[in-house]
C-alpha cells in the first residue's frame, strides 16, 4: 500500500485502499459475523497462515480491526466505526454527484 498516494475517503483510514486486496476484503467479510482467529480465517479463507496474518496486520495498522489475545491464542475482531464513516463518505459524494450531475463546466 503505498502512502504517498492522495487519501480516496478518509484521512483517517483510507478504508477504500485497505479494501481493494480481494483476500482483505474476504477477511472483513468474515469478522463481520463476529471475532475470529488466524486459524479459523485460514480454514475459511483456504490462505496460508503467513498471508492472513499478513493481511490482518494491515487491517489492524489501519484501525479496522482489533487483535484480543485469549489464551493460546489471538482473536481478530472488525471495528464498526471506521466503515461506517466511509459509507458516510461515499453517500455523500453519491448525494453531490446526485445533485451535479447536469452542472455542465464550460470548456
Amino acid at each position: 500500500m503505498s502512502f504517498n498516494q492522495p487519501v480516496l475517503i478518509s484521512a483517517e483510514v483510507d478504508v477504500i485502499r485497505v479494501l481493494a486486496d480481494p483476500l482483505r476484503a474476504q477477511l472483513v467479510e468474515l469478522l463481520a459475523n463476529g471475532p475470529a482467529c488466524t486459524c479459523h480465517l485460514v480454514t475459511d479463507t483456504g490462505a496460508k497462515q503467513p498471508t492472513v496474518s499478513h493481511h490482518l496486520k494491515a487491517l489492524k495498522d489501519a484501525g479496522l480491526v482489533v487483535a484480543e489475545p485469549r489464551g493460546r491464542f489471538t482473536y481478530y475482531r472488525l471495528l464498526p466505526d471506521p466503515l461506517e464513516r466511509s459509507a458516510a463518505a461515499l453517500a455523500a459524494l453519491a448525494e453531490q454527484a446526485r445533485t451535479n450531475a447536469n452542472q455542465l463546466r464550460e470548456c
